[in-house]
């Protein structure tokens, strides 16, 4: 029998409230995506607005058709891409016509900010911004600060926020009747987990063997006590890698980098993206 956090995907984005911060996990990997795609018809349907997204560290697909259907209102990612198919057309266009607002970042100050979060602590230093205009920017917006070492002399170094997102969001490979969820290598899920506020998660396969109480998987499983919702949704990270058996959909991912060009032309592929799931 399944725990009561497992839900439909409906159930799992209503969770997600108008102008929240959510963190969405990076979609390349050698093991699976984590980005639980099935997730974004859903919060289109919804009708989602004004949402904050922050990518772990980089954004993709995911956030450019959110972008593009009018769900977002700032991005903060060490990049936003879709890597080998081009440019995130629905991102830059939002950028030039100041849709929305951009807080560029780096996949450092991402995690550090995030590790500060899920440790209770104010905040984390960080090498390698110092003199950048990212540095620069986020001093002036966001209060980022220079410090001296207090172990060093001559030693500046950046000191970034702790954050606490409202809504972490992702896809793992395996989660069990309990609600644990396996993260295998990806680390960064971890840190997501403990520092949002609600966790939302799709699996590819529910176990009915208790995932803490296997000594090979738990030290790779985050614990259901992090856990909001649950959904089981094979095949969740479509059209992207979701490991074995889930490869890459190229056709899917040209015809969209094509199409998502043009408003004309997004508008096209949502209609037809939402008919269909």
């Amino acid at each position: 029998m399944q725990h009561d956090r497992y839900t439909d995907i409906d159930q799992l984005v209503a969770h997600v409230d108008d102008g929240d911060v959510v963190a969405l996990a990076h979609t390349i990997s050698a093991d699976f995506s984590a980005a639980a795609m099935v997730a974004t018809p859903a919060l289109i349907r919804r009708g989602i607005k004004r949402l904050h997204l922050i990518g772990v560290p980089a954004l993709s697909l995911q956030a450019d058709i959110l972008i593009g259907a009018g769900c977002v209102a700032t991005v903060e990612s060490g990049s936003i891409l879709l890597y080998e198919y081009g440019a995130a057309n629905r991102f830059v266009a939002a950028q030039k016509s100041g849709a929305i607002a951009v807080k560029d970042s780096t996949c450092p100050a991402i995690h550090s900010s995030l590790i500060a979060g899920a440790k209770g602590l104010p905040f984390l230093p960080i090498r390698g911004l110092i003199g950048s205009d990212v540095l620069r920017h986020r001093v002036s917006e966001d209060g980022w600060k220079v410090i001296d070492n207090p172990f060093a002399d001559d030693d500046p170094i950046v000191v970034v926020p702790a954050r606490r997102p409202d809504v972490a969001l992702f896809h793992v490979p395996l989660a069990d009747a309990w609600g644990n969820v396996w993260i295998g290598r990806r680390d960064e899920l971890g840190t997501m987990a403990r520092s949002a506020r609600k966790v939302l998660v799709t699996c590819e396969r529910v176990s009915e063997r208790n995932l803490v109480e296997d000594e090979t998987l738990a030290p790779a499983t985050i614990s259901e006590m992090y856990v909001t919702a649950l959904s089981h949704q094979p095949n969740g990270s479509w059209p992207l890698f979701g490991g074995p058996g889930h490869p890459e959909d190229r056709p899917f991912m040209l015809d969209y980098a094509r199409r998502s060009k043009s408003d004309e032309g997004f508008r096209e592929f949502l209609e037809g993206y939402l008919a269909a799931r």
